[in-house]
């Protein structure tokens, strides 16, 4: 079990809340990390300073946008300045969550989270990935995006999980005494569900009617629509369900 401060890069966003929450919960001293924080993983604005002292680095910064070429130059740039201001801190790993199926992606977001594992692996310091299932809240991101009252989206099988139960996940391997044996481990949702059937459940609460459309048009559609990015079978498959979970919403 880690002693020592753990850094947080991407700690205001979806995902890195979270973590931040866990790891405060669990008594951890916790140096968050981001723009908002006045540190940045790109320019390396503040970011020696911010590294002082800490143990262990979980990477959890994404970009904003799904747009192939500017994301893989977001995640080249924030491996290559995590490692190099990381070893020079005495940091003693990276830890960072990626995407089930980034392995197979040839297309898209994903694609630049396989270009993102690459780097971060080839990089000096030791690396832990945790690849995770498309979010719960991945779901109202896609109907915030769609206009008016009717949101065409695509009917491919997913595996949805929460990102508070990915954040658990995430810091149990950050903290691990020993790093896992190969393959990457991956984190799911407790059951096979269809992305159009989940936002509709959503939708209904919106008053958005949702009509599943094929998924041709995003990328790598075919590899999507034949559960390559569904969790193998050495996940772990955690809940809620997203039924569950969205009962839980206020």
């Amino acid at each position: 079990m880690s002693t020592g401060k753990i850094a947080v890069a991407g700690a205001t966003g979806r995902l890195g809340v979270h973590v931040v929450d866990v790891l405060t919960a669990q008594g951890h001293q916790v140096v968050p990390i981001s723009r908002a924080t006045g540190v940045d993983i790109i320019t390396g604005e503040g970011l020696a300073e911010a590294l002082t002292g800490v143990e262990v680095i979980i990477d959890v910064a994404s970009w904003h946008g799904s747009e192939q070429e500017a994301a893989t130059e977001f995640f080249r740039t924030s491996a290559r300045t995590l490692h190099e201001e990381g070893r020079r801190a005495g940091a003693t790993r990276i830890v960072a969550a990626s995407i089930i199926g980034a392995d197979k992606a040839t297309s898209g977001f994903v694609a630049a989270k396989k270009v993102h594992e690459e780097l971060l692996l080839a990089g000096p310091l030791p690396v832990r990935l945790l690849r995770a299932a498309q979010f719960h809240e991945f779901v109202g991101q896609l109907l915030d995006w769609q206009q008016g009252d009717v949101a065409y989206l695509p009917s491919l099988p997913t595996q949805l999980v929460a990102c508070r139960t990915v954040a658990e996940e995430l810091v149990d391997l950050a903290l691990a005494a020993e790093a896992p044996e190969t393959p990457i481990p991956e984190i799911a949702g407790p059951r096979k569900e269809n992305m159009a059937d989940a936002a509709r459940l959503l939708g209904a609460l919106r008053g958005i009617e949702v009509v599943g459309i094929d998924g041709g048009g995003i990328p790598d559609a075919e590899i999507a629509a034949a559960g390559g990015f569904l969790p193998g079978p050495h996940a772990k498959l955690a809940g809620p369900t997203f039924s569950e979970w969205l009962d839980t919403r206020p």
